[in-house]
């Protein structure tokens, strides 16, 4: 279970819980399962998963191989920005005034003379600060109120300076496999954006895939087992009832040709903003990009659709103003995940001009111009709720965010098809789409526990 604690203002959630929870056994013969036959443009997609009773080899023992997900990366011991540097930081003396738009600095000059400098406030800046003002004591109180109970149920700790010595610095896996240059590379595949094929089964035979069928189909694990497939020498973990599609976001016609339709969309999109420009960390999508995402020909009736936006308020006047309206989708709801230390404070100071400690979530609904009647065997669902928060601890990997199956499971039909948009990770019982749907599936970000037979 992910949820610690549901309270009237929203959810308390275990991360790292949720991820261990998944069946990441690998059912393995004595003799390795996993081979790499050397080519560069060749990955191997065997399934180490092998049941006795299926088994027909007649020799060889069954050991059983555990994986779990690191559990440093959910360290999060203090906040990346104290409250007290946050302070210090203040102590220029700035006196900002919303209303006229002005902030007046006080600063030391070269000479060592005081001077005041006036600031003018762009109107992006005044629109964060009206949001802030507006959504700041739902944030405060309602995180509050779940942190106390996580506290008193031992499931959040009082912060220790033994955690801050035992806390070092953390090696991540080298990036030798660049999945997003590997999808623009597909791209030029000879013949790829013409095919049409059927869904890749992992099946429990050996079997060997060429990086063509990979791109250009979807991959599905049907069994109740963790397999492990080999791309450029990288391994992942593909966990139980998963499927994905690794992709650019122009050869998404895999996932169409299935021909299914979703009860829930999670769109994690790449926002644009001047940080990811000058960094040049990963690629970012145009506001015209996002909206050509075909969300219609996805989406079920009356489809959920949540949508992850930044702080920035444009983006998040975009979503409602633009983006949903042009999918048929009517905006319902507004929630927030709040990032917390270990110990239950904000992962940064909740008054922060520059980075804030919680992220937006748009909930929408599908809405068909001719709304089709429910019939009275149609499974009637609760109302989706406005102003709930998601508090959890945050993974240390970029963009790694809190699953929302169980949260949201009260709020779709139970035998739902769920759909992640711009995924870094796999999750049972979903369908995952992304030009780095596999990034966090590598097998460096999970430690394998003793195997027994």
């Amino acid at each position: 279970m992910s949820v610690v604690h549901q309270l009237s203002p929203g959810w308390l959630l275990d991360h790292l819980s949720f991820i261990n929870n998944i069946n990441y056994q690998l059912h393995q013969h004595h003799e390795p399962s996993l081979i790499s036959f050397g080519t560069s443009d060749t990955f191997i997609a065997f399934d180490s998963t092998s049941r006795p009773d299926y088994d027909d080899r007649g020799d060889g023992e069954i050991f059983i191989q555990k994986y779990v997900f690191r559990s440093e990366l959910f360290n999060v011991t203090k906040p990346y920005i104290t409250t007290a540097v946050h302070k210090e930081c203040q102590q220029r003396n700035e006196k900002e005034n919303p209303v006229s738009g002005v902030k007046e600095e006080n600063f030391n000059s070269i000479t060592g003379k005081k001077r005041k400098r006036c600031v003018v406030f762009n109107q992006g800046e005044l629109d964060a600060m009206e949001y802030h003002t507006k959504i700041r004591g739902l944030i405060l109180d309602g995180s509050s109120e779940l942190i106390q109970e996580g506290l008193k149920s031992g499931f959040l700790h009082p912060f220790s300076e033994k955690w801050n010595e035992c806390s070092g610095s953390i090696t991540l896996p080298l990036d030798t496999c660049n999945l997003s240059e590997l999808c623009a590379m597909a791209k030029h595949l000879p013949s790829l954006n013409e095919m049409e094929l059927q869904a890749l089964q992992l099946m429990e035979e050996d079997m060997s895939v060429t990086e063509q069928d990979l791109f250009s189909r979807i991959v599905e694990n049907n069994s109740s087992f963790t397999k492990i497939i080999t791309l450029m020498g990288q391994k992942y973990l593909v966990p139980p009832k998963s499927s994905f599609l690794l992709s650019d976001i122009s050869c998404m016609h895999p996932l169409l040709n299935c021909r299914k339709t979703y009860d829930v969309i999670v769109i994690d999109p790449p926002w644009q903003n001047k940080s990811v420009k000058r960094s040049n960390r990963y690629n970012y999508l145009s506001p015209l990009q996002i909206k050509q995402i075909p969300i219609p020909k996805l989406a079920a009736p009356d489809c959920l659709v949540i949508t992850w936006v930044t702080n920035r308020q444009r983006h998040l006047r975009f979503v409602k103003e633009e983006l949903y309206p042009s999918w048929s989708v009517e905006v319902v709801a507004e929630w927030h995940w709040v990032k917390i230390t270990n110990s239950g404070e904000f992962v940064f100071p909740l008054d922060s001009p520059h980075k804030k400690p919680y992220e937006g979530l748009i909930l929408g609904r599908v809405r068909e111009k001719t709304a089709i009647p429910l019939r009275k065997e149609d499974v009637k669902m609760l109302p989706l709720p406005d102003h709930k928060l998601i508090v959890s601890v945050p993974c240390t990997l970029h963009s790694h965010k809190p699953p929302l199956a169980e949260v949201l499971k009260d709020y779709v039909k139970p035998d739902g098809k769920c759909l992640e948009l711009f995924a870094r990770n796999l999750q049972p019982g979903w369908t995952s789409w992304g030009n780095e749907v596999l990034k966090f599936q590598h097998m460096d970000y999970f430690v394998a526990l003793e195997s027994r037979s």
